[in-house]
C-alpha cells in the first residue's frame, strides 16, 4: 500500500506546478473567506489549468451556502469536494458529487474515541473520511491531535478511506503513518513559506518522508 498525499491551501500556479511535480497525488483549493489561504472561484478556475492529469483537485468548504459550492461546481470543476465545516450528511450528498467530509478531532463533541466514530458513521457515503485537529480557523493551525481519538474508526470495518491532516511535517508524517496507517496524508501549513505560499523544499522534503514511511 501507498500512501497518498495531499497538498491543500494552493494559490499560486508556480506551486500547482512544484507541488505536481514532486509527485503530490492531489491538489487543494480554500473557498472558506477567513481562510489566509481563501481563493475565489475565478482565481482558482485559473489555476485549475496548471494542473497536470491524473492529480486530482479538491474544493474545500465551510460551512457553505448552496449557491457557493454550485459556482465552483460549475467554474471550477472539482474531482472532488471537501466539507470542512459543521455539514450535515443531507447538505453532503445534496450536490451530486463525490465528497470528502472532514472531522476536527478533540472538539467538544469529539473528545472520544466512540464519538469520533459514531459521527463519522453518519456519512457513509463519502469517498474518505478526514481528519484534523481542532481549531477556531477550522486548519491549518499547524497543530497535531491525539490518534487514540482515531481508535474507534480505525476498529471500524466499513469505515471508508482515512486521511490524516493537522500539524503534520517532513519531521512528524512517518511517526504519523506508522501509527495510523492512513490511506493519505493532508498537509497545508506545514510545507509552507507563508500561507499559502509553497516552500519547494518543505514539499520534497515532505513526500520524501511518506515514501521512506511505505517503505519500512
Amino acid at each position: 500500500m501507498r500512501t497518498r498525499v495531499k497538498i491543500c491551501g494552493l494559490t499560486r500556479a508556480a506551486d500547482i506546478v512544484q507541488v505536481a511535480s514532486a509527485g503530490a497525488d492531489a491538489i487543494g483549493f480554500i473557498f472558506f473567506p477567513q481562510s489566509k489561504r481563501h481563493v475565489t472561484p475565478a482565481l482558482a478556475a485559473q489555476l485549475r489549468r496548471e494542473v497536470p492529469a491524473f492529480v486530482d483537485v479538491v474544493a474545500l468548504f465551510v460551512n457553505p451556502q448552496p449557491d457557493e459550492v454550485r459556482v465552483v461546481l460549475d467554474e471550477v470543476g472539482p474531482d472532488l469536494l471537501q466539507f470542512h465545516g459543521d455539514e450535515s450528511h443531507e447538505f453532503c450528498a445534496s450536490f451530486d458529487h463525490r465528497y470528502m467530509r472532514a472531522f476536527r478531532a478533540g472538539a467538544p463533541s469529539l473528545d472520544t474515541a466512540a464519538a469520533v466514530a459514531a459521527q463519522s458513521g453518519t456519512f457513509r457515503d463519502a469517498a474518505a473520511w478526514l481528519y484534523d485537529s481542532h481549531s477556531a480557523g477550522f486548519g491549518g493551525s499547524g497543530h497535531g491531535f491525539d490518534y487514540g481519538l482515531l481508535a474507534g474508526v480505525q476498529a471500524d470495518p466499513q469505515a471508508r478511506p482515512l486521511v490524516l491532516a493537522g500539524g503534520l511535517t517532513a519531521d512528524n508524517v512517518g511517526d504519523a503513518i506508522a501509527a495510523v496507517r492512513p490511506w493519505a496524508v493532508d498537509v497545508s501549513s506545514g510545507v509552507e513559506s507563508a500561507p499559502g505560499q509553497k516552500s519547494a523544499d518543505k514539499v520534497e522534503a515532505f513526500l520524501r518522508a511518506v515514501r521512506q514511511a511505505d517503505a519500512k
